[in-house]
């Protein structure tokens, strides 16, 4: 039953604070269910109780559809990952004021159950109820609370993962009429259907576009960096943090095993691609003066790897690319809560306009200086094992993809020290002379990440042995083919 709970308590919590009008009313509210979906997805990373990680029930079964939830190694980190994420967020945030509390809260708990689903899902039809359900309050909360441009942002946002997702729709339907007998759209009947590769090459763009859009990864990216810089900060966190991971994770779910001979066939593509956007987000970011806008493309560059890994197809690439969506996103949430702060104090995230802060709030400088570090994964972070394991599979598949990939490493220090250079270091400004260290609630949720970087830089292994399963039982199910 932990997997059901892992999505009632966020889906239940969300449907209960749009009730709630009070801002502190509110916050307490979404706090207090997010700490019991945090305790119950550790609960499950522990558990080896089977009965627990899995859940079955009558959904459609006249459609051949099941409520089916499972967890499994990567499952489990990414179901972590999601309920880490919004208590950090909300503590983090808990000075922020939003029009309508009640509704925001309700929203981002939701979303989190949407996502939740993404990740437990092993039903095609409820897989993408999930996808769906994750989108919608993102939806709204894009569009109702932002920045200036946040209506045709958020519309291109709809157009973008509108269209992926009727694409995947179409996939799924596709698969499903080929499955035997009576059909089903359980993820192991797709996992043993024997497609021809005609067939796989179709059903395959159908499920990748829809998830390149959602990672996203060049040429598909060009919702994104916009889509960050517009929404308020707290659902940029979800959205950067977990919401990419969504694509990542159902490449690897749903794409590799389901169509090896397809992946096969276009990983050169793919690999060149992903390579490409690594490059390009690297370079744009160099020459951004907004802090947003600088994450939002190192976000890009950082996935880019991730893609390029998993079509590498080996081993030691696949478990670096699961453990780096867990690291990815405590490094990115830590990038967004300094943003953040920085911002409701001096209203402004030019680097042009800051300076000199480190000497008038120290405590972020040291803090945001860790989380600089783990950004361009220096050995003793947590960043470092995924991208040493990431660069090793694609050093197997092909050398010269890696070592255009290892520029990335250089060009990542370039910007993010630039940016720690610019921010923190220096004279101070007209704004910044008169500036205030962060609040507790800030280096709290700071300090709860830091904490997590380093642990994990030090000690991997629970998240080396958490995914080493997973990804033995995925190569086996590509070898049988």
């Amino acid at each position: 039953m932990i997997a059901l709970f892992l999505i009632l308590i966020p889906l239940f919590a969300g449907l209960v604070a749009v009730f709630v009008n009070s801002g502190k009313g509110a916050k307490g509210w979404s706090l207090i269910a997010s700490f019991a979906t945090l305790a119950l997805a550790i609960l499950s990373v522990y558990s080896t109780n089977h009965n627990q990680l899995f859940f079955n029930g009558a959904w459609l079964p006249q459609m051949g559809s099941n409520f089916s939830l499972s967890l499994d190694g990567m499952s489990k980190m990414l179901a972590l990952l999601n309920a880490i994420a919004l208590p950090i967020i909300i503590i983090s945030t808990y000075r922020n004021d939003y029009k309508n509390p009640g509704r925001f809260y309700s929203l981002m708990l939701l979303m989190q159950a949407g996502m939740m689903g993404v990740f437990l899902a092993s039903d095609s039809l409820l897989f993408y109820f999930f996808w769906e359900l994750a989108l919608v309050p993102a939806y709204f909360l894009c569009s109702m609370w932002g920045g200036e441009r946040r209506i045709p942002v958020t519309f291109k946002f709809f157009v973008y993962t509108f269209l992926g997702s009727l694409l995947m729709l179409i996939g799924i339907l596709y698969l499903y009429f080929k499955t035997p007998g009576a059909h089903s759209f359980a993820l192991q009947a797709f996992y043993d259907l024997k497609l021809t590769q005609a067939e796989q090459n179709f059903g395959f763009w159908m499920f990748f576009i829809a998830f390149a859009i959602k990672m996203p990864i060049f040429p598909f990216h060009t919702w994104q960096p916009d889509t960050y810089e517009q929404s308020t900060t707290a659902v940029t966190m979800m959205l950067s943090a977990i919401m990419v991971k969504m694509g990542i994770y159902a490449v690897i779910r749903w794409c590799v095993p389901v169509f090896p001979l397809a992946v096969a066939k276009f990983d050169g593509l793919v690999v060149v691609l992903s390579v490409i956007g690594i490059i390009y987000a690297s370079l744009i970011a160099i020459r951004q003066d907004d802090m947003k806008r600088l994450i939002a493309y190192s976000s890009i560059a950082h996935i880019g790897l991730m893609s390029a890994a998993i079509f590498a197809g080996k081993e030691a690439g696949l478990q670096g690319v699961m453990i780096q969506m867990f690291n990815h996103g405590i490094v990115v949430l830590g990038l967004w809560i300094v943003a953040d702060a920085i911002e409701q104090q001096f209203g402004t995230r030019k680097f042009s306009q800051l300076g000199g802060l480190a000497q008038k709030a120290p405590d972020l400088a040291i803090l945001f200086v860790v989380m600089a570090f783990a950004n361009i994964s220096l050995p003793l972070t947590n960043s470092f094992v995924g991208e040493f394991l990431m660069l090793n599979g694609l050093f197997q598949y092909n050398w010269i993809a890696a070592a255009v990939a290892i520029v990335s490493i250089i060009l990542a220090a370039a910007y993010t020290l630039s940016m720690v250079q610019k921010i923190f270091y220096g004279q101070t400004s007209e704004l910044t002379m008169q500036a205030r260290d962060s609040a507790a609630s800030v280096n709290v949720a700071l300090a709860v990440l830091v904490v997590l970087i380093l642990f994990f830089g030090v000690y991997p292994q629970p998240m080396i042995e958490l995914t080493s399963d997973t990804v033995k039982t995925l190569l086996a199910q590509v070898k049988t083919f």
